[in-house]
């Protein structure tokens, strides 16, 4: 018997890294925004970026029907996205783009970072009857 908490209310199970994987986005949109040549900055950018690609994974959550493999390639091709986005959006800047918005995808990753923090401590405070 399944127990409602473990699904969402589309009937999938919940928490499979939706939220970080907004987070990957908008970090990879930066770094394909910002990062222009091997710098301090971007070393520590890419080995986060790494970082949220990869442990996400090892999370605890109700969901396990994916392989580690599966969830590489799928992530790796939203940092691919979001490196192509970021470059496409720091050539636009000026021309299609207001200068003023230069600093939005900064925006997006710390609001989006904030919501993933709080849903990842829920998930792990969250109080679970004994079986």
């Amino acid at each position: 018997m399944r127990h409602e908490t473990e699904t969402n209310t589309l009937g999938t199970p919940s928490q499979f890294g939706i939220d970080t994987a907004f987070v990957l986005f908008f970090l990879a949109l930066e770094y394909g925004r910002a990062v222009r040549a091997f710098s301090i900055d971007g070393i520590l950018m890419a080995v986060t970026m790494a970082m949220v690609l990869v442990l996400p994974y090892f999370l605890p959550s109700n969901w396990n029907a994916i392989t580690f493999m599966s969830w590489l390639t799928v992530r790796s091709g939203v940092v691919l996205g979001g490196l192509v986005f970021g470059g496409i959006f720091s050539y636009s800047l000026g021309k299609v783009i207001p200068e003023s918005l230069k600093f939005m995808p900064m925006t997006f990753l710390i609001l989006a970072s904030m919501i993933s923090c709080y849903i990842q401590f829920y998930g792990l405070m969250r109080l679970r009857l004994a079986k």
